[in-house]
């Protein structure tokens, strides 16, 4: 048990990178204009991810997932 807890917070700067990293490699297709009220095109933010977006995407979130998860565990286990 204690190995574990003290792999943890290891564990949460390892996927705390991972999760930067596929973050920033998301391609955006908004524009600042459209947060300061500006004319942007309402279609480029609603489209549908395929292929190498999706995976990207869906192992952000599994990766959220379980950063939570151990920093809950972090938090209890102590």
């Amino acid at each position: 048990m204690t190995a574990i807890i003290s792999s943890l917070p290891y564990i949460q700067i390892g996927l705390a990178i991972v999760i930067i990293v596929l973050v920033l490699l998301q391609k955006s297709e908004a524009s600042s204009g459209g947060t300061f009220g500006g004319n942007d095109n309402w279609n480029s933010a609603y489209h549908t991810r395929r292929g190498f977006e999706k995976v990207m995407f869906n192992t952000t979130v599994i990766l959220g997932i379980l950063f939570a998860a151990a920093s809950l565990a972090a938090l209890f286990l102590k």
